[in-house]
């Protein structure tokens, strides 16, 4: 199953709309989608390697505006849903100290998951609810989110054949890593807050 959809995936990132589905990924994940837009970035690359700078660009672009959703999303609805959850487990205090020690040091934290696995779209929604600096937010957002793309593409630009026949080979061992790396996001996050 997991070589079929990876066929899919390879022959998908040459068609017209792969530009447009590689936006959207990129856009909701920074916001609530769980899956990566790398998912599409690293088989587009590798099937058109000449265009690494512009899928980056995209992919870069996109994950900043979907990253402004997440941040809206926390700053308009964390009342509305998550203090009444804080309340109930008689927590409210503990957001305060949380939110305070988050807007100090926060841009960190979004810089660590706009690079990393770890799922950014926890954070961008925890900027909106904590008001962190918005400035702080999307310059630290541009330049995490742009490393990471841009030294993805970067490197399947410069080592492109040798990578695709990596992925093929351990494409089953590469998937449970991701996934590994996905779930311990998530668990990371639920014992961080």
């Amino acid at each position: 199953m997991i070589r079929r959809l990876y066929d899919w995936t390879m022959s998908f990132a040459r068609t017209r709309h792969a530009e447009r589905a590689l936006a959207g990924v990129s856009f909701i994940e920074s916001s609530f989608f769980p899956i990566p837009p790398d998912a599409l970035l690293i088989p587009m690359v590798l099937a058109e390697r000449l265009r690494w700078l512009r899928y980056a660009l995209v992919c870069t672009i996109a994950s900043v505006l979907g990253a402004l959703l997440g941040y809206v999303i926390g700053a308009w609805l964390f009342d509305a849903i998550g203090r009444p959850i804080l309340a109930f487990y008689g927590k409210e205090d503990s957001f305060t100290q949380v939110a305070d020690w988050y807007n100090t040091w926060g841009g960190w934290g979004v810089l660590f998951a706009a690079v990393t696995p770890f799922p950014y779209k926890v954070l961008t929604i925890f900027s909106g609810a904590t008001g962190l600096n918005l400035v702080t937010f999307v310059i630290v957002s541009i330049i995490g989110r742009g490393f990471r793309f841009f030294l993805v593409a970067w490197l399947l630009y410069r080592i492109g054949e040798p990578i695709r026949l990596f992925i093929e080979k351990h494409l089953g061992l590469l998937f449970t890593a991701f996934m590994v790396l996905l779930i311990g996001g998530f668990v990371a996050i639920r014992y961080m807050f």
